[in-house]
């Protein structure tokens, strides 16, 4: 990897919290998730949440960095394999591998219902499939020709 497109990290940083907004939100599975979950998480102060949305960046950029290297740490990844399909492809292949088994052990330890767990899960492999999708089409930015005219 010879330089980092920024664009795309920041894009992909972004996508959690971006995803989360609309995934999380009362009309989509806010409230199924909210079942399970103590009262005082509604109560949360604006300091509290300034803090949230402040690690939760910091920790979607640690993630998005090391998508960026894992989608580009194969032999001749340059060219026909810096596609979104392809980078979508590795960002599913970890929330599979990865993160499912994570949140699965987590679910479980925590006595959450398999709802809220497949809920969780599919919102990471929505996550990383876009991140990862987001990193690979535009790792290598400058190599694409745009259409004259």
């Amino acid at each position: 990897m010879d330089t980092i497109n920024w664009l795309s990290m920041a894009l992909a940083t972004a996508t959690p919290l971006a995803i989360g907004r609309l995934y999380y939100h009362k009309a989509v599975f806010g409230t199924t998730l909210l079942q399970n979950v103590d009262s005082r998480a509604e109560r949360t102060n604006q300091n509290k949440k300034i803090l949230a949305y402040s690690l939760t960046l910091i920790v979607a950029f640690l993630l998005a960095f090391f998508l960026l290297n894992f989608n580009n740490s194969g032999i001749n990844q340059e060219g026909d394999f810096d596609t979104f399909q392809h980078g979508a492809w590795h960002g599913t292949f970890l929330a599979i591998t990865v993160a499912t088994p994570v949140i699965v052990i987590n679910g479980v330890q925590a006595q959450k219902t398999w709802k809220n767990i497949l809920i969780l899960i599919s919102y990471w492999v929505i996550c990383l499939a876009l991140m990862g999708g987001i990193l690979d089409v535009m790792n290598r930015w400058e190599n694409i020709v745009l259409p004259e005219g």
